[in-house]
């Protein structure tokens, strides 16, 4: 979820007419192995590829972020999509976050290849469109996890207006204006985005560099963590605050533990998020901040391991809507055991033709209808 992070952090070059005071820099490129080994006009070299014990690392880690994260978000946009009752309000937005996970999933094979080549070989479009993914993806996931959070808040202290406001159709038109929203990001990137004259798929800003690349790095910082930050804990500690108040939120205990079960799961969705994503921010604001910043290989490699951080939450929204919801966790497993199930009941229609019991007992959909408590969400 992530490398719109590594893109503006692109820094190769040296000043105007002067090649003798070229630096070795970050340039933040995934798949540059050789990250310090910068000899415009062969004017500067240092230690050969410092970064390449660390390139197995991050590529086992990427594919293990592809496989989980594509799988695990694909099944969760099926369960959506697939059982009737599974469409409301806060599965909405569920399916909005696993579709931006999916297509991010989607880009780390290719961030893989750059890694082993140490350059971009798949071309121009293609990298304007990695691009464009990683910031539509980045902007998205915290654009509708705030969303999520006042939702929650709706929910908890306005139960009354939460009637009229949190319908699965708001939903879905809240989840449209997030998408345009994040094309403020989204395509200006993918026309920034190229590849330059090493071969290195990066954002390419106009001159003057440095004003347009602080610009972008400040800009991310603000809209895309500090400010939807700042909602979610003023939605959360009014939440906390009201949850700690009223001991009963509906006229229903059972509803009542439904209502506190999903404000639990948002809020663990939302804490492993800001988890994942605090290292490589931080690291944002202290390069756009400072040009003290030491260049060493355990330096490159601790950013390398935010970033691949950032991206790791992608996998882990599926594992925790699996462990934290039991509906979802019934879902999961009813696709699991889906084709076993189909088998039952061709037997079942064979031994027993005419009797409806037998088609309830095994039923595809049994599992996601029974005891039906989810997100109510």
């Amino acid at each position: 979820m992530e490398s719109g992070v590594v893109h503006i952090f692109k820094e190769d070059r040296c000043p105007l007419g002067q090649p003798g005071q070229c630096v070795p820099n970050f340039t933040w490129q995934p798949g540059l192995s050789d990250i310090f080994n910068y000899t415009p006009n062969g004017t500067w070299d240092a230690e050969p590829e410092p970064m390449s014990p660390i390139i197995p690392i991050i590529v086992a880690v990427y594919s293990v972020v592809f496989v989980v994260g594509l799988v695990g978000n694909c099944l969760v946009m099926y369960v959506i999509i697939r059982y009737t009752k599974m469409k409301t309000a806060t599965n909405i937005y569920i399916f909005n976050l696993a579709v931006a996970d999916a297509l991010v999933t989607t880009t780390m094979p290719f961030q893989s290849t750059d890694y082993l080549l140490s350059s971009w070989p798949f071309g121009e479009v293609a990298c304007k469109v990695f691009i464009s993914i990683d910031y539509y993806n980045m902007f998205t996931s915290i654009f509708t996890l705030t969303m999520m959070s006042v939702d929650r808040y709706i929910a908890v202290c306005h139960p009354v207006k939460a009637l009229d406001f949190r319908t699965p159709v708001k939903a879905k038109i809240i989840n449209v204006i997030i998408w345009v929203l994040s094309s403020a990001a989204g395509i200006p990137a993918m026309v920034l985005g190229n590849t330059n004259t090493n071969n290195e798929c990066a954002l390419q800003f106009p001159d003057p560099y440095t004003y347009w690349d602080t610009l972008m790095k400040i800009c991310v910082f603000i809209f895309a963590f500090v400010a939807p930050l700042i909602i979610i804990t003023v939605c959360y500690t009014l939440m906390v605050l009201r949850l700690k108040s009223v001991r009963l939120l509906s006229g229903s205990r059972e509803k009542d533990r439904n209502l506190r079960r999903i404000t639990r799961l948002v809020l663990v969705v939302v804490a492993v998020f800001v988890v994942c994503w605090t290292p490589i921010h931080i690291f944002i604001l202290v390069k756009a901040l400072s040009a003290s910043v030491p260049e060493t290989t355990a330096v490159m490699a601790a950013y390398f391991f935010c970033v691949a951080l950032g991206y790791t939450n992608s996998s882990l929204n599926p594992i925790l809507y699996a462990f934290l919801d039991e509906n979802f966790k019934r879902c999961f497993r009813d696709f699991c055991y889906s084709l076993n199930e189909e088998q039952s009941i061709s037997v079942c229609h064979v031994d027993f033709a005419g009797r409806p019991k037998c088609r309830e007992e095994v039923g595809s959909l049994n599992c996601c209808k029974r005891n039906y408590n989810s997100s109510l969400n």
